[in-house]
């Protein structure tokens, strides 16, 4: 075996220790958060903390949705969630394809102000948005937790960067047989971007499962809470109640998980094409 083989392993060893560490580092959280879902409130507040807990409550789970409507809390979440994510596939493909092959006045002016947007920090605009939201009598309905959240500019620009890498050949031989701009995005570029879309998707649905600061502001009655608001209360001004809110999180972050297992294949693709081609 020659050096450079040798070399060549131990690099190939050395950057597999690497990602196992970082690996490791990043699911510690989680793990502690499982464990500590099944402690006693004495055992999770031990100094020093225990990973394991001295006995097994499995009871934890049951006290939340005892504790809280966690039912109703998930149901608005998921019909939140599917609100938001439906809209921002369909408003951000549609903008995104008009910024991406139509031509018309100012548009690298408007792409540019749409790009500036994402400069902004949505707390700058808490105050007036809610000013709006109680104008429109949006407060503490689905509406004010729904329509605010189809608009991304992010959204926007991830799936034109996406649109401008497909090959103009097939939408100029789809003008050529009498194809409408409707009919080429809809036939065209929505089928050759399912892994863009799938990525566009995961990142609303996080962005939206995990959302706190927006319906805890928009909302006041129990009817209209979402899990993240509802989980929250178990953090008190003065104690925390660990085990019930790491039991809440637990069974708030589980859907995510599972959908990612399944989707992961298509957000790969679709981020590695967009930072290839893009």
């Amino acid at each position: 075996m020659n050096t450079s083989t040798r070399s060549g392993k131990a690099s190939r060893l050395a950057v597999h220790v690497l990602l196992a560490a970082g690996a490791l580092l990043m699911i510690m959280p989680f793990l502690w958060m499982i464990s500590t879902s099944f402690k006693s409130f004495a055992d999770s507040m031990s100094i020093p903390p225990k990973w394991l807990p001295v006995e097994w409550h499995l009871d934890n789970y049951l006290r939340v949705i005892q504790t809280i409507d966690f039912g109703t809390y998930y149901l608005n979440t998921v019909i939140v969630t599917l609100g938001r994510t439906v809209g921002q596939l369909v408003l951000c493909s549609l903008a995104a394809y008009s910024f991406a092959s139509l031509r018309f006045p100012f548009k690298n002016a408007i792409f540019l102000a749409l790009l500036a947007v994402l400069m902004v920090p949505s707390q700058v605009v808490m105050i007036p948005s809610f000013v709006i939201m109680r104008e429109f009598n949006w407060l503490d309905t689905f509406y004010v937790l729904i329509v605010p959240g189809i608009f991304s500019a992010f959204g926007t620009f991830l799936l034109r960067q996406f649109f401008m890498t497909l090959p103009k050949d097939l939408e100029e031989a789809a003008k050529i047989d009498g194809c409408s701009y409707f009919r080429i995005y809809w036939n065209i570029y929505l089928p050759l971007s399912k892994a863009a879309l799938v990525s566009l998707a995961i990142f609303t649905i996080l962005a939206s499962w995990n959302d706190l600061l927006w319906p805890l502001i928009m909302t006041s009655s129990e009817d209209m809470r979402v899990l993240s608001v509802g989980i929250s209360s178990f953090q008190g001004q003065h104690s925390t109640d660990y085990p019930l809110l790491m039991a809440g999180a637990l069974m708030a972050t589980l859907p995510i998980i599972i959908l990612f297992i399944f989707l992961q294949r298509y957000f790969i693709e679709g981020i590695a094409m967009n930072g290839i081609k893009g």
